[in-house]
C-alpha cells in the first residue's frame, strides 16, 4: 500500500517556530541536522506507518521522538499519514486535542 504524506496547517506552523528556535540558538548547521532528521524520520513513516508508538497524550496519535527536545505527532487514516503538528518536549506538559 502507498501513503501519502499531509501536514496540517498546525503542523506548518509548529515546525517553522521549531526551525526558527533552533536556528536561533545554534545555526544553519543544526538546522540541516534537524531537518535531515525529520526527512529521515517521514521516509519511516511512509514504509512502516505504525512504527512508532501511540501517544499516551492520545491513543488516536503517534509520537516520533526526533530528538530529545523535540517529537513530532501524526496519525494514519487509510493510505493518508498526517502530521499533526511539531512538540518542543522542554514546554508545559502535553494536552492533546
Amino acid at each position: 500500500m502507498s501513503f501519502e504524506i499531509r501536514f496540517s496547517p498546525k503542523a506548518i506552523i509548529t515546525f517553522d517556530e521549531i526551525i526558527t528556535q533552533l536556528n536561533q540558538r545554534w545555526g544553519d548547521k543544526f538546522v540541516k541536522k534537524f531537518k535531515d532528521k525529520v526527512s529521515y524520520s517521514l521516509d519511516n513513516i511512509i514504509e512502516t506507518p505504525f512504527l512508532y508508538p501511540i501517544a499516551p497524550e492520545n491513543i488516536e496519535l503517534r509520537k516520533c521522538v526526533l530528538h530529545k527536545n523535540c517529537s513530532m505527532f501524526y496519525r494514519v487514516n487509510n493510505n493518508i499519514i498526517e502530521i499533526i503538528y511539531f512538540w518542543d518536549n522542554r514546554q508545559d506538559p502535553l494536552i492533546l486535542p
